[in-house]
């Protein structure tokens, strides 16, 4: 079994190259001082940060600097995310924000289409993921597993997907 960190174990997203594989979020720590420790022992090269918490509260509450302090210390990247997003249109929006605040062109592209379940809606996603690359963002798109949807995202010129599997906080994982 290779080492971490061997040329094999590493993949590559936009030029990019990395070795972790896993994500993590910046949602649901119980303090700015949690998430900056899990930052650091998480690993994680890619870490993701909603816009609307960045900018939850009337405004930047200091979570963006807290953020960026914590990824910049591990020499992770970060992928903000649309999380939230109905439409396309509110997703591209929200997307360009994004950009702007964390100086990054890679996005978790999400466009919720069930309340209940929050399954992405596919067409929405689509024409969201269609745009975004035509403006030069690296779009990791948060998509259901259709065959046809997958191949149209990364037709558009995704360079990662990034499957829906179960209900979010449902823990059941892939259900089919």
């Amino acid at each position: 079994m290779p080492e971490a960190g061997a040329s094999n174990d590493r993949w590559q997203v936009a030029g990019t190259s990395l070795i972790s594989r896993f994500l993590l979020g910046t949602a649901g720590y119980p303090s700015p001082d949690v998430l900056g420790q899990a930052i650091a022992a998480s690993g994680a090269e890619v870490v993701t940060v909603g816009l609307r918490r960045a900018l939850a509260a009337g405004g930047d509450n200091g979570f963006v600097a807290i953020v960026r302090a914590a990824v910049q210390q591990q020499g992770a990247r970060l992928l903000p995310n649309t999380a939230g997003c109905r439409t396309a249109r509110e997703a591209v929006q929200l997307a360009q924000m994004a950009r702007e605040l964390y100086d990054t062109p890679w996005l978790k592209l999400e466009v919720v289409g069930d309340e209940h379940t929050l399954q992405p809606d596919p067409f929405e996603l689509l024409q969201a993921a269609q745009q975004l690359v035509r403006e030069g963002f690296v779009v990791w798109p948060y998509c259901t597993d259709d065959l046809v949807l997958c191949r149209r995202l990364l037709d558009a010129g995704c360079p990662v997907l990034m499957p829906w599997g179960a209900p979010i906080g449902s823990g059941q994982g892939l259900l089919n």
